[in-house]
């Protein structure tokens, strides 16, 4: 009888330890900062090209460390590089013909400013021949009148006279109405070459603009780094000849990664986007990484199951992703973290 008494006082002391011990964690776990378990994401970048063309080199592999600007594969690109001569080939001759319109249209103006000229000088001598004519009329009709005071040789010379002016009067006011229809014609001819420049210069812009897409479309067959990252994937081999816009080079951006980890509605006081963050990964035990709450989600979800237990699961949870300064590195994507958040506690 003593030993099964010794025993039940036995198991009731150890029960009352486990007891005692799981309140003791419960209340450790209460008063610890809200937080939860996630892992690491980095930003993936896929590079494509908008052009369709065979893979003629790849200058990367799969882990590598690339920079802004680094070449990374090189695409065989004859179709959109004749494409590309033809366009600037049609863009000069189309700035000829620009240039050639407004020379014409240029001319057409020099010749109405000199038929005008032209119009003016002629009326002008028109006048001056006219009076001229008016006085030698005149002074014929007055020697008339003296009778045989005055020599005959004297008034037929002085009616030729009168008479020679007036034709040269008539011959000026011809030459005045000709260069006004020189004139007339002249306006005629810009308005047609103005609509011949008009025309030239739409399709110089035309060429402009077809000769620069066809050298974006030469200039997609480099494909280049936009940030630093690293390689993580290559889908296709050199020589394969790929469709424009499917992914020749996949980049994972290690600078700035993130964690997504849930908590429960209790918790949700402690997650506001801006809160200060810390992140504590297995691979890096004595190293806590600061972080900032970048979004909480509106509404909640059931707890993931690969996250937390069968119980857990009952209850509603809210995601929250934290972004992680990462400039050396050490956070790699797939990293199973552990985020606290120190603002507030549970």
């Amino acid at each position: 009888m003593r030993r099964i008494a010794l025993a039940v006082v036995l198991l009731v002391v150890l029960l009352s330890s486990l007891l005692a011990w799981r309140l003791h964690l419960q209340a450790a776990e209460a008063r610890a900062p809200a937080g939860g378990s996630g892992e690491i994401e980095g930003t993936n970048v896929d590079l494509s090209s908008r052009v369709g063309a065979r893979i003629l080199e790849q200058r990367i592999r799969k882990g590598d460390t690339v920079k802004k600007g680094d070449l990374l594969v090189v695409l065989d690109c004859a179709d959109p590089a004749a494409a590309l001569a033809e366009a600037e080939a049609r863009l000069a001759a189309a700035r000829a013909a620009a240039a050639a319109a407004g020379a014409s249209v240029e001319a057409s103006r020099r010749q109405r400013e000199a038929a005008v000229a032209g119009e003016l000088a002629a009326r002008a001598q028109a006048e001056a021949l006219t009076a001229q004519r008016d006085a030698a009329t005149r002074q014929a009709n007055r020697l008339e009148a003296l009778g045989a005071d005055v020599t005959i040789a004297s008034r037929d010379q002085t009616r030729a006279s009168a008479e020679g002016l007036e034709g040269q009067t008539r011959a000026a006011l011809a030459q005045a109405r000709a260069s006004e229809q020189q004139a007339a014609a002249a306006v005629v001819a810009i308005r047609a070459s103005g609509a011949q420049a008009v025309s030239a210069e739409a399709q110089m812009k035309a060429a402009e603009a077809s000769a620069a897409r066809a050298r974006l479309l030469v200039d997609e067959c480099e494909v280049r780094a936009p940030r630093e990252a690293l390689v993580d994937d290559l889908p296709h081999e050199p020589g394969e000849l790929v469709q424009a816009g499917q992914p020749l080079v996949r980049l994972v951006a290690l600078s700035e990664v993130k964690a997504t980890f849930y908590l429960p509605n209790a918790e949700l006081a402690a997650a506001r986007p801006g809160a200060r963050a810390s992140v504590v990964a297995d691979a890096w035990p004595g190293e806590r990484f600061d972080g900032i709450v970048r979004t909480v989600a509106l509404q909640a979800e059931f707890t993931p199951r690969n996250i937390q237990t069968r119980t857990d699961r009952d209850r509603l949870v809210y995601a929250v992703e934290v972004r992680v300064a990462n400039p050396e590195g050490k956070l790699r994507p797939g990293m199973p973290v552990q985020v606290f958040l120190p603002a507030a506690g549970k």
